[in-house]
């Protein structure tokens, strides 16, 4: 290669390098502003996750103390709700704890089992419609309610444990002692069982004159 062409090589290599600086200098604030959108719309969407996340199992957490008798109603009220659905279950479950007469029951346990069968209710608050519903007395027809039971006891569904709480109640209800201690000693060795409803069990297989056994 001659000096020439060395030299003419030289000089458009520079003039690319100032053309590329030129265009770095007047448009590189709008690459920049890309990039930060980008990395901010990335990280707003992982919080906006992380907050609905949290919100979900807050919801939960208080929900599943309310069924089991641990929650405070006044914290309850206070509970974000996240759509429809779960405002609904809020409401039905914050008006069936304060249903204290046989009326009062039996209009929540009907309304309960109404949202239960609303079409589009997803799976878990359909059955935490239910179990709420034979909470508060159920439906009046004893086989549709061992029905219910047997359905939400099933294993692997997100109640079970209560489910088997209710079904032991209404075994004492029908004066089958027996039949309520088995399902009893059975919820002692459930794995999902809350300490509360342990307890709960304990003692009504003792006052039953039962022989509980460890988990």
């Amino acid at each position: 290669m001659s000096n020439t062409d060395s030299f003419i090589e030289e000089v458009t290599e520079e003039v690319r390098r100032d053309k590329l600086f030129a265009l770095m200098r007047k448009w590189g604030w709008l690459a920049g502003l890309i990039i930060f959108g980008l990395v901010g719309g990335a990280a707003y969407n992982e919080w906006s996750k992380a907050r609905a996340q949290a919100q979900a199992q807050a919801f939960g957490d208080a929900v599943l103390a309310g069924l089991a008798g641990d929650a405070n109603p006044t914290l309850l009220e206070e509970l974000p709700t996240a759509d429809a659905n779960q405002e609904l279950v809020k409401t039905l479950l914050l008006a069936s704890t304060g249903a204290v007469d046989g009326a009062d029951r039996a209009e929540t346990a009907a309304a309960l089992q109404t949202l239960a069968e609303t079409d589009g209710l997803p799976p878990l608050y359909r059955q935490l419609a239910l179990l709420k519903a034979q909470m508060s007395g159920g439906t009046g027809d004893g086989a549709r309610d061992t029905r219910i039971l047997e359905e939400l006891a099933t294993p692997g569904t997100p109640f079970r444990p209560l489910a088997i709480e209710q079904q032991a109640l209404r075994q004492l209800e029908a004066g089958n002692a027996s039949g309520a201690i088995t399902l009893l000693q059975q919820l002692l060795e459930e794995p999902g069982a809350t300490d509360t409803l342990r307890r709960r069990a304990l003692q009504v297989i003792v006052a039953l004159g039962g022989n509980p056994t460890p988990a």
